[in-house]
């Protein structure tokens, strides 16, 4: 069951070779990607990134992360994931934002969401 409800939409991109989580519990998610239609008036349609069940800014991420880590058992902290999910056509500026504000929380494992494509396009 989904945890947190979805505010932006995105269209995952295609890769060939993916591989599947071995534990999401040690897994926590960050979308990026244009509000959903009924958010759009308040929000407009600029990619926003999401952490949890509200739009977030780049500079929150590191608190997110340390809130993250504090539900997770102490000998599990070193194994947790962080998967960004990203619309494929989002800019590649707000996903280095992402990523500089991951490194500055120590956030190292990072996997990116994609969906299996067979490689014939």
């Amino acid at each position: 069951m989904r945890e947190q409800e979805l505010l932006v939409r995105f269209q995952l991109p295609q890769a060939t070779e993916i591989q599947k989580l071995e534990k999401k519990s040690l897994t926590s998610y960050i979308y990026i990607g244009s509000p959903t239609r009924v958010l759009q008036a308040k929000f407009g349609d600029r990619p926003r990134i999401q952490l949890n069940d509200s739009f977030r800014s780049a500079q929150e991420i590191g608190q997110f992360i340390a809130s993250e880590r504090d539900l997770l058992n102490e000998s599990d902290r070193p194994f947790m994931t962080v998967t960004l999910k990203a619309d494929y056509m989002t800019r590649m500026g707000i996903i280095t934002d992402v990523k500089q504000e991951l490194r500055k929380a120590n956030a190292l494992k990072v996997i990116y969401g994609a969906t299996k494509t067979m490689g014939y396009e």
